[in-house]
């Protein structure tokens, strides 16, 4: 009876250790997989992560000799079998719980210190992005000064040319005589031009005269040529009377010449 009870304590003990190493072999693969889920970038695919994730469980990639997955679980075997058994190998089972958990706080070193680099990683990229942010906002109000250097670089190239026509338009002036110089030259040539006003004025005035003069002498010529012309038709018409008078003398002085012949002579014209 004290045997049956012994080995109830030992089954019961049994059972305490394999709760104790099942909850810690299933504790750090969640921390682990928490730590790569966070760490996860946003190209890599979901074979990537599974890849990832079981390299970093095994660890196959990061130790040399055997894997510490592999000797993690040749522990834990060695304990199952071990509690297995039917004997009372009590500090055998203690000194294999011992070895197993002194090989899970190995393996869960790592462990902790990959989830260590990843925080700092995290915490390295939300720098990063806040750094990158802050660029992108000094870019953003680099451009817009730039922008505004080149709206005053174009303002300051109108304000030079006004500056240089202006200058141009100075050197002009200096260039020509002084105000009272060319005040009198003015006033010279205002009485210059009153002179050659009046001047085309009164000759003006004698342009009319004579073309009032020389009409008047057209007309008069003009009367005169028709008081010709009426003197010369009025004398070829008494010309012409005188020799009419004559004509009919001769005839008459001829009949009275034949006397009064009855024959009459032929008419000459």
């Amino acid at each position: 009876m004290s045997r049956s009870m012994f080995r109830k304590k030992d089954d019961g003990k049994r059972r305490r250790v394999k709760v104790e190493l099942v909850t810690a072999v299933d504790v750090f693969p969640y921390s682990l997989e928490s730590a790569i889920s966070q760490n996860r970038g946003r190209n890599r695919t979901r074979d990537d992560d599974i890849i990832i994730k079981h390299r970093l469980l095994t660890r196959t990639t990061t130790t040399r000799g055997e894997p510490p997955l592999k000797k993690l679980q040749k522990k834990f075997t060695s304990f199952a079998l071990e509690t297995e058994k039917d004997s009372e190998n009590y500090a055998e089972c203690e000194r294999l719980a011992k070895a197993f958990l002194q090989e899970l706080k190995t393996f869960e070193l790592p462990l902790v210190k990959t989830k260590a680099v990843i925080d700092a990683n995290v915490r390295e990229k939300e720098n990063f992005n806040e750094l990158n942010d802050k660029i992108n906002r000094k870019i953003v109000e680099a451009h817009d000064d730039i922008e505004d250097l080149k709206k005053q670089l174009e303002e300051s190239k109108v304000e030079r040319k006004h500056k240089e026509e202006c200058e141009t338009i100075r050197k002009l002036i200096a260039a020509q005589p002084p105000r009272s110089q060319t005040q009198k030259l003015i006033n010279d040539l205002e009485k210059e031009i009153a002179s050659l006003e009046a001047e085309n004025t009164a000759s003006s005035r004698t342009l009319e005269l004579r073309k009032k003069q020389f009409a008047l002498l057209l007309h008069v010529v003009d009367e005169l040529q028709n008081t010709i012309e009426e003197e010369q038709k009025s004398m070829m018409e008494e010309m012409r009377m005188a020799i009419y008078e004559n004509k009919n003398i001769v005839e008459d002085a001829t009949v009275s010449v034949t006397g009064g012949s009855s024959e009459t002579p032929m008419a000459i014209d």
